[in-house]
Protein backbone atom coordinates (compact mmCIF):
# COMPACT_ATOMS: atom_id res chain seq x y z
CA UNK A 1 0.00 0.00 0.00
CA UNK A 2 3.14 2.30 0.21
CA UNK A 3 4.89 3.99 2.70
CA UNK A 4 2.02 5.77 4.91
CA UNK A 5 0.35 2.26 5.59
CA UNK A 6 -0.35 0.92 8.80
CA UNK A 7 -1.54 -2.05 10.63
CA UNK A 8 -4.26 -1.91 12.84
CA UNK A 9 -6.48 -4.31 14.75
CA UNK A 10 -6.07 -7.01 11.96
CA UNK A 11 -6.80 -4.22 8.64
CA UNK A 12 -3.87 -2.64 6.92
CA UNK A 13 -5.11 0.95 6.17
CA UNK A 14 -3.38 2.82 3.30
CA UNK A 15 -2.09 5.70 5.86
CA UNK A 16 -2.52 6.76 9.71
CA UNK A 17 -4.99 9.41 9.46
CA UNK A 18 -8.30 9.30 10.65
CA UNK A 19 -10.97 12.30 11.38
CA UNK A 20 -11.99 12.59 15.29
CA UNK A 21 -15.46 11.11 15.82
CA UNK A 22 -18.23 14.26 15.10
CA UNK A 23 -16.20 16.72 13.10
CA UNK A 24 -17.07 15.16 9.43
CA UNK A 25 -20.63 14.57 10.13
CA UNK A 26 -21.58 11.45 8.84
CA UNK A 27 -19.22 11.33 5.98
CA UNK A 28 -20.68 13.06 2.81
CA UNK A 29 -20.45 16.53 3.82
CA UNK A 30 -16.69 17.10 3.01
CA UNK A 31 -16.50 15.52 -0.48
CA UNK A 32 -17.12 18.74 -2.20
CA UNK A 33 -13.87 19.70 -0.72
CA UNK A 34 -12.17 16.64 -1.04
CA UNK A 35 -12.37 12.83 -1.50
CA UNK A 36 -12.95 10.98 1.56
CA UNK A 37 -11.56 8.05 0.66
CA UNK A 38 -8.34 9.84 1.15
CA UNK A 39 -8.34 8.65 4.62
CA UNK A 40 -6.95 5.74 5.96
CA UNK A 41 -10.26 5.33 7.76
CA UNK A 42 -13.43 7.25 8.35
CA UNK A 43 -14.72 7.82 12.27
CA UNK A 44 -18.22 7.83 12.64
CA UNK A 45 -20.23 10.72 14.32
CA UNK A 46 -20.82 8.97 18.23
CA UNK A 47 -24.07 6.51 17.08
CA UNK A 48 -26.89 5.51 20.29
CA UNK A 49 -29.40 2.77 20.12
CA UNK A 50 -32.16 5.81 19.55
CA UNK A 51 -31.51 8.72 18.08
CA UNK A 52 -30.40 12.02 19.95
CA UNK A 53 -31.82 15.34 19.60
CA UNK A 54 -28.62 17.06 20.81
CA UNK A 55 -28.35 20.32 22.79
CA UNK A 56 -29.69 23.62 22.35
CA UNK A 57 -27.75 26.69 20.39
CA UNK A 58 -25.08 27.76 21.47
CA UNK A 59 -22.95 24.83 20.58
CA UNK A 60 -19.58 25.55 20.00
CA UNK A 61 -17.41 28.51 20.91
CA UNK A 62 -14.00 29.63 19.60
CA UNK A 63 -11.20 29.99 22.26
CA UNK A 64 -7.79 31.31 21.81
CA UNK A 65 -6.08 28.32 21.73
CA UNK A 66 -8.87 25.81 20.68
CA UNK A 67 -12.81 24.88 20.55
CA UNK A 68 -15.72 24.50 22.93
CA UNK A 69 -18.68 22.02 21.61
CA UNK A 70 -21.28 21.10 23.28
CA UNK A 71 -23.15 19.49 20.09
CA UNK A 72 -24.82 16.84 23.11
CA UNK A 73 -24.13 14.02 20.73
CA UNK A 74 -26.06 14.68 18.63
CA UNK A 75 -27.13 11.72 15.78
CA UNK A 76 -29.63 9.64 13.66
CA UNK A 77 -29.33 6.43 15.51
CA UNK A 78 -27.08 3.80 15.08
CA UNK A 79 -29.98 1.54 12.97
CA UNK A 80 -30.45 4.69 10.79
CA UNK A 81 -26.55 5.48 9.71
CA UNK A 82 -26.06 1.52 8.90
CA UNK A 83 -29.26 1.90 6.51
CA UNK A 84 -28.62 5.35 5.14
CA UNK A 85 -25.04 6.13 5.32
CA UNK A 86 -22.96 3.10 5.44
CA UNK A 87 -23.53 2.13 1.61
CA UNK A 88 -21.77 5.09 0.76
CA UNK A 89 -18.68 3.50 2.63
CA UNK A 90 -19.23 1.08 1.46
CA UNK A 91 -19.51 2.03 -2.30
CA UNK A 92 -15.80 4.26 -1.40
CA UNK A 93 -14.50 0.38 -0.12
CA UNK A 94 -13.20 3.22 2.57
CA UNK A 95 -12.50 1.13 6.28
CA UNK A 96 -14.30 2.66 9.22
CA UNK A 97 -14.06 3.27 12.85
CA UNK A 98 -17.37 3.20 14.67
CA UNK A 99 -18.05 5.19 17.67
CA UNK A 100 -21.20 4.88 20.22
CA UNK A 101 -22.01 5.50 23.61
CA UNK A 102 -24.73 4.59 25.79
CA UNK A 103 -25.99 7.01 29.41
CA UNK A 104 -26.20 3.89 31.17
CA UNK A 105 -24.46 -0.27 31.16
CA UNK A 106 -27.34 -1.48 28.93
CA UNK A 107 -27.72 0.83 26.25
CA UNK A 108 -23.90 0.72 25.45
CA UNK A 109 -24.31 -2.89 25.43
CA UNK A 110 -27.54 -2.32 23.60
CA UNK A 111 -25.65 -0.12 20.74
CA UNK A 112 -23.03 -2.48 20.43
CA UNK A 113 -25.38 -5.61 19.61
CA UNK A 114 -26.83 -3.93 16.71
CA UNK A 115 -23.63 -2.83 14.71
CA UNK A 116 -23.12 -5.45 12.21
CA UNK A 117 -19.65 -7.31 11.61
CA UNK A 118 -18.65 -5.90 8.27
CA UNK A 119 -15.12 -5.84 6.24
CA UNK A 120 -14.82 -2.26 6.19
CA UNK A 121 -15.74 -2.22 9.94
CA UNK A 122 -12.03 -1.90 11.58
CA UNK A 123 -13.15 -1.42 15.46
CA UNK A 124 -16.24 -0.30 17.75
CA UNK A 125 -15.03 2.90 19.49
CA UNK A 126 -16.51 3.39 22.92
CA UNK A 127 -16.40 6.80 23.93
CA UNK A 128 -16.15 6.82 27.87
CA UNK A 129 -16.72 10.13 28.35
CA UNK A 130 -20.57 9.78 28.39
CA UNK A 131 -22.35 10.69 31.67
CA UNK A 132 -23.96 7.77 33.60
CA UNK A 133 -27.23 8.59 34.22
CA UNK A 134 -27.70 6.21 36.92
CA UNK A 135 -24.77 7.57 38.97
CA UNK A 136 -25.62 11.36 38.72
CA UNK A 137 -24.14 11.59 36.13
CA UNK A 138 -20.55 11.11 36.72
CA UNK A 139 -18.70 9.80 33.65
CA UNK A 140 -18.10 5.91 32.59
CA UNK A 141 -14.47 6.42 32.19
CA UNK A 142 -13.25 8.35 35.24
CA UNK A 143 -13.35 5.12 37.53
CA UNK A 144 -11.31 2.22 36.69
CA UNK A 145 -13.57 -0.63 37.84
CA UNK A 146 -16.35 0.77 36.35
CA UNK A 147 -14.22 1.52 32.77
CA UNK A 148 -13.38 -2.56 33.04
CA UNK A 149 -16.68 -3.39 34.02
CA UNK A 150 -18.51 -1.55 30.62
CA UNK A 151 -15.46 -2.39 28.46
CA UNK A 152 -16.60 -6.44 29.83
CA UNK A 153 -20.19 -6.18 28.96
CA UNK A 154 -20.15 -4.53 25.86
CA UNK A 155 -17.06 -7.24 24.91
CA UNK A 156 -19.05 -10.07 25.22
CA UNK A 157 -21.79 -9.00 23.28
CA UNK A 158 -19.88 -8.55 20.12
CA UNK A 159 -16.85 -9.97 18.11
CA UNK A 160 -15.46 -7.08 16.43
CA UNK A 161 -12.17 -5.21 17.80
CA UNK A 162 -13.16 -2.80 20.64
CA UNK A 163 -11.27 0.39 21.25
CA UNK A 164 -11.89 2.60 24.26
CA UNK A 165 -11.77 6.32 23.63
CA UNK A 166 -10.92 7.51 27.45
CA UNK A 167 -11.58 11.20 28.99
CA UNK A 168 -8.55 12.82 30.56
CA UNK A 169 -10.22 13.82 33.10
CA UNK A 170 -8.67 11.11 35.72
CA UNK A 171 -5.69 11.56 37.62
CA UNK A 172 -4.20 8.46 35.84
CA UNK A 173 -4.93 7.78 32.54
CA UNK A 174 -2.62 4.76 32.70
CA UNK A 175 -4.67 2.75 35.48
CA UNK A 176 -7.72 3.68 32.72
CA UNK A 177 -6.35 2.64 30.33
CA UNK A 178 -5.37 -0.73 31.97
CA UNK A 179 -8.86 -1.20 33.37
CA UNK A 180 -9.94 -1.12 29.76
CA UNK A 181 -7.48 -3.55 27.94
CA UNK A 182 -8.29 -5.72 31.18
CA UNK A 183 -11.28 -5.49 30.21
CA UNK A 184 -11.71 -6.74 26.44
CA UNK A 185 -10.36 -3.29 24.76
CA UNK A 186 -8.10 -4.16 21.59
CA UNK A 187 -7.38 -0.53 20.99
CA UNK A 188 -7.30 3.00 23.01
CA UNK A 189 -7.84 6.18 21.44
CA UNK A 190 -6.22 9.34 24.04
CA UNK A 191 -7.79 11.39 24.32
CA UNK A 192 -11.26 13.03 24.48
CA UNK A 193 -12.04 16.57 25.18
CA UNK A 194 -11.31 18.19 28.50
CA UNK A 195 -14.32 19.84 30.24
CA UNK A 196 -14.59 23.61 29.90
CA UNK A 197 -16.66 26.50 29.93
CA UNK A 198 -16.87 30.09 28.80
CA UNK A 199 -18.43 33.22 30.04
CA UNK A 200 -19.99 35.74 27.88
CA UNK A 201 -19.23 39.34 29.32
CA UNK A 202 -22.00 40.83 27.22
CA UNK A 203 -24.81 39.47 28.79
CA UNK A 204 -23.22 38.43 31.61
CA UNK A 205 -24.14 34.34 31.49
CA UNK A 206 -22.19 31.38 30.74
CA UNK A 207 -23.90 30.66 27.53
CA UNK A 208 -21.78 27.11 27.11
CA UNK A 209 -20.36 24.07 28.88
CA UNK A 210 -18.90 21.36 26.82
CA UNK A 211 -15.78 19.72 25.94
CA UNK A 212 -12.31 21.70 25.26
CA UNK A 213 -10.66 20.47 22.32
CA UNK A 214 -8.16 21.98 19.47
CA UNK A 215 -4.17 23.18 20.58
CA UNK A 216 -4.27 23.83 23.86
CA UNK A 217 -5.16 20.11 24.70
CA UNK A 218 -2.27 18.62 22.33
CA UNK A 219 0.54 18.50 25.26
CA UNK A 220 -2.01 16.35 27.86
CA UNK A 221 -2.82 14.14 24.78
CA UNK A 222 0.94 13.60 23.92
CA UNK A 223 1.57 13.00 26.94
CA UNK A 224 -1.81 10.54 27.76
CA UNK A 225 -0.08 8.46 24.36
CA UNK A 226 3.17 8.50 25.62
CA UNK A 227 2.78 6.82 29.23
CA UNK A 228 0.15 3.86 27.69
CA UNK A 229 2.34 3.72 24.71
CA UNK A 230 5.16 2.50 27.07
CA UNK A 231 2.76 0.76 30.07
CA UNK A 232 -0.26 -1.17 27.52
CA UNK A 233 0.27 -3.67 25.20
CA UNK A 234 -2.50 -2.42 22.41
CA UNK A 235 -2.47 -0.23 19.94
CA UNK A 236 -2.99 3.26 20.23
CA UNK A 237 -4.73 6.22 18.01
CA UNK A 238 -3.69 9.51 19.24
CA UNK A 239 -6.05 12.68 19.23
CA UNK A 240 -6.25 16.08 20.65
CA UNK A 241 -4.89 19.31 19.47
CA UNK A 242 -3.49 17.77 15.91
CA UNK A 243 -3.14 20.85 13.65
CA UNK A 244 -0.41 19.77 11.51
CA UNK A 245 1.81 17.89 9.92
CA UNK A 246 4.42 18.42 12.67
CA UNK A 247 2.05 17.28 15.56
CA UNK A 248 1.03 14.35 13.66
CA UNK A 249 4.83 12.95 13.86
CA UNK A 250 4.73 13.95 17.23
CA UNK A 251 1.85 11.43 18.14
CA UNK A 252 2.92 8.37 16.03
CA UNK A 253 6.85 9.11 17.48
CA UNK A 254 5.28 9.00 21.24
CA UNK A 255 3.30 5.86 20.22
CA UNK A 256 0.35 6.14 18.19
CA UNK A 257 0.03 3.71 15.60
CA UNK A 258 -2.45 6.44 13.85
CA UNK A 259 -4.13 9.63 14.51
CA UNK A 260 -7.84 11.51 14.83
CA UNK A 261 -7.59 15.26 13.39
CA UNK A 262 -10.82 16.95 14.47
CA UNK A 263 -10.83 20.94 15.40
CA UNK A 264 -7.91 21.67 12.78
CA UNK A 265 -10.58 20.71 10.28
CA UNK A 266 -12.85 24.15 11.43
CA UNK A 267 -9.57 26.12 10.99
CA UNK A 268 -8.78 24.80 7.91
CA UNK A 269 -10.94 22.55 6.09
CA UNK A 270 -8.05 20.88 3.81
CA UNK A 271 -6.14 20.40 6.94
CA UNK A 272 -6.33 16.38 6.50
CA UNK A 273 -5.42 16.09 3.06
CA UNK A 274 -2.20 18.10 4.07
CA UNK A 275 -1.21 16.04 6.82
CA UNK A 276 -1.41 13.02 4.79
CA UNK A 277 0.76 14.39 1.87
CA UNK A 278 2.92 16.12 4.74
CA UNK A 279 4.27 12.54 5.73
CA UNK A 280 4.88 11.00 3.05
CA UNK A 281 7.23 14.00 2.32
CA UNK A 282 9.04 13.95 5.50
CA UNK A 283 9.50 10.20 5.56
CA UNK A 284 11.04 10.44 1.95
CA UNK A 285 13.50 13.80 3.41
CA UNK A 286 14.08 11.61 6.14
CA UNK A 287 14.78 8.41 4.71
CA UNK A 288 12.24 6.64 6.32
CA UNK A 289 10.91 3.36 4.86
CA UNK A 290 7.71 3.94 6.40
CA UNK A 291 4.77 5.17 9.55
CA UNK A 292 6.22 1.55 11.12
CA UNK A 293 9.57 2.81 11.51
CA UNK A 294 8.80 5.84 13.73
CA UNK A 295 6.28 4.83 15.94
CA UNK A 296 7.00 4.51 19.67
CA UNK A 297 10.56 6.26 17.99
CA UNK A 298 10.51 8.58 20.72
CA UNK A 299 10.99 5.85 24.08
CA UNK A 300 14.36 5.47 21.72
Amino acid sequence: MGPLAVDILGKTLKNPVMNASGTLGYGIEIEPLWNIDILGAYVTKGLSEKPHHGNKTPRVWEERCGMINSIGLQNVGVEYFFSHYFPFFEEKKLPIIVNFFGFTEDEYVSCARKIPSHDLIVALEMNLSCPNIKKGGISFGKDAPAVHNIVRAVRDVTSVPLIAKLTPEVKNIVEIARAAHEGGADGLTLINTMPAAIIDTRTRSMPLKGGLSGPVLKPIALRAVYECYREIPIPIIGAGGIMDVEDALEFLMAGARAIEIGTATFVDPFTMPKVIAGLNSWLKENNYAGIPAITGIAHG
